[in-house]
């Protein structure tokens, strides 16, 4: 379908941001001349002085941010357009001459003395920016001399040559092959393809397929393995330049977040696994398997449950199923789906996925490529959670405390898919869909949140190796993932050898210490819609409070606003709770007595 065909109230209303490209072009020449801050080094001393800078930061911040999104979704709605990738190209240029133009700001404010910034952080014209100051404060420990500052921030492109570089292998080098299908048709192997093979009924496939694209990396594993060992040896390196007692304390100070969190994820999650073994030896017995394998692990439990609902319908069921939050939640949801907020429709050479964004002072925007499925109907009900966090986020704090942290952004997407998923089981009489949905959300927390535990304790079982001063190796690191993946999965599923080299293909593992967040955010989501639930309210409200507090403060911090504390059990305790009664209400509804 091209886009042309597609009626207006399914397209996005880009003219919003600008009625044309002749406008953007326009505003381009005009934010060119907001780039200028020279004038302003050197000065930072005095409150009225930062204030005066900070005013013109934010100015030509956000027009640059209006800019480049506007681009960048008209690239998304087409991407043969190649104006628009022009156009995108320029914004990201103007984007590099801001950042390097008020490069001096941090270093020059850092140097000031503790108590000077311990006024600007009092001070009424730097309000908007006192938790900005509070982080300066706190960092002062790990920032260098100004020469030392200068030598490490040199290696930057070196620090990130491990990444680069397995991309490189990952996307460009690696021959995963084919494989064959029942019907003697020849599957060229790509990482999306395997995705679909693994989460496919043929099983034979399965097979062919897991052993083709671990094979592809084993061929490669030496070199990976040095590629990654660069990585956590320059991790380990930084960390002790800047004063660190650890690179996971290092990664976790950058969100400002306490390492008692990661802490208490791997403890919670290594309690609760019982329950865990239990899931996938239920798989077994559904599946009929004599034996379980790592390529069983992704194949579907239940068959012909798709909820093949209108994009309307869909929209409908969303808004009830999110009912809890409130009427005014509601509404907002109505105004997003019915003014210009969403584009609805697959298109030719537009963007796969799915996706939410936003600039400060415009409402957000979300990308869908919908199709009649349950799985495209709670892809709206994700979406939104982000959008509607920007938008209270937007509309309640300044632009230097409305964007909020990755620790935090799945929160609300997640939210609205739980609540959701509870609403369409209390309503349903479809067995079938019941028995699919409990199946989802187990499968959605053993993956989101189990899985990524799995990698989050991998990574730091590895950085304390070299901390201690061992090398890794093919060997060390494989011997190390086999028996996490045997922890974590079981006695109910076969071990295949070629599992224990999976952590050569896990990309996110060249930026160390991020996967934990998907298990934090999903915790923090399932205590939220646990206690919007049992509360009301007074629940409600406070997690209202929550997505109008943007980056206002610690993520921790402000998740507490929401009753979630993530420096004690309580929260993590709830999520587990959830897992193991979703697992007894899926084994009574599928006659599974354990």
């Amino acid at each position: 379908m091209e886009r042309s065909s597609v009626e207006n109230k399914y397209k996005w209303k880009i003219e919003d941001i600008f009625a044309s490209d002749e406008e953007w072009e326009n505003y381009f020449k005009e934010t060119e001349k907001y780039l200028d801050f020279k004038h302003y080094e050197g000065t930072l001393t005095s409150a009225e002085n930062v204030a005066k800078m900070f005013r013109a930061q934010e100015e030509a911040s956000i027009r640059i941010e209006r800019l480049h999104l506007y681009a960048h979704m008209r690239h998304d709605e087409d991407s043969r357009a190649s104006e628009y990738t022009s156009m995108q190209s320029r914004s990201m240029s103007l984007y590099v001459q801001f950042s390097s133009a008020i490069s001096f700001v941090d270093p020059e404010l850092t140097a000031l003395p503790a108590e000077i910034l311990q006024s600007f952080a009092t001070d009424k014209r730097l309000s908007d920016y006192d938790y900005y100051f509070r982080q300066l404060i706190r960092g002062k420990e790990h920032i260098l001399s100004a020469n030392e500052e200068k030598i490490l921030a040199m290696g930057g492109e070196v620090y990130s040559q491990f990444h680069e570089i397995f991309g490189m292998i990952d996307n460009a080098d690696i021959k995963l092959g084919c494989v064959t299908d029942a019907d003697g048709n020849e599957i060229p192997l790509t990482h999306g393809m395997y995705g679909v093979i693994l989460h496919g009924e043929d099983r034979e496939l399965r097979k062919k397929a897991f052993e083709a694209y671990y094979d592809a990396y084993i061929s490669l594993k030496n070199t990976i393995a040095a590629t990654y060992f660069g990585n956590v040896k320059k991790d380990v390196f930084l960390s002790r330049a800047r004063n660190y007692s650890s690179c996971l304390e290092r990664a976790l100070d950058g969100e400002d977040v306490n390492v008692v969190v990661y802490k208490n994820l791997l403890d919670s999650v290594d309690a609760s696994l019982p329950s865990m073994h239990r899931y996938i030896r239920d798989r077994k017995k559904i599946m009929k398997l004599d034996e379980q394998h790592m390529y069983d692990i992704y194949a579907p439990l239940v068959s012909d449950a798709e909820m093949k609902l209108s994009y309307e319908e869909a929209c409908d069921l969303v808004v009830r199923g999110l009912a809890p939050l409130g009427k005014d939640y509601q509404a907002l949801l109505q105004k997003g789906f019915s003014e210009g907020w969403v584009d609805v429709m697959e298109t030719t050479g537009k963007r796969s996925g799915a996706y939410s964004t936003g600039i400060f002072g415009l409402h957000p925007y979300v990308l869908l490529n919908y199709q009649p499925t349950t799985h495209d109907v709670f892809t709206i009900a994700h979406e939104m959670g982000h959008s509607l966090h920007t938008y209270f986020s937007n509309q309640n704090q300044p632009y230097a405390k409305a964007d909020y942290r990755i620790f935090v952004a799945e929160v609300a997407s997640t939210v609205n898919e739980v609540l959701l998923l509870k609403y369409v089981l209390s309503t349903t009489e479809d067995v079938n869909l019941k028995k699919y949905l409990l199946a989802y959300y187990l499968d959605t927390i053993r993956t989101t949140l189990h899985r990524q535990t799995m990698f989050a304790e991998f990574e730091y079982v590895a950085h304390d190796m070299v901390e201690k001063g061992e090398a890794l190796t093919s060997d060390n690191l494989s011997a190390a993932y086999l028996k996490l993946n045997e922890k974590y999965y079981g006695d109910g599923i076969v071990h295949d050898w070629q599992i224990a080299h999976e952590w050569s293909r896990i990309p996110h593992f060249y930026t160390s210490f991020y996967v934990y967040k998907y298990s934090t955010g999903i915790i923090s989501a399932i205590s939220i819609a646990s206690r919007i639930l049992k509360e009301g309210e007074s629940a409600v409200r406070d997690y209202k409070a929550f997505l109008s507090s943007g980056g206002s403060d610690s993520p921790v911090e402000l998740l507490k606003i929401a009753g979630v504390d993530l420096t004690e059990r309580k929260a993590f305790d709830t999520a587990m709770r959830e897992f193991d009664d979703t697992l007894k209400e899926f084994e009574t509804l599928n006659g599974i007595e354990n």
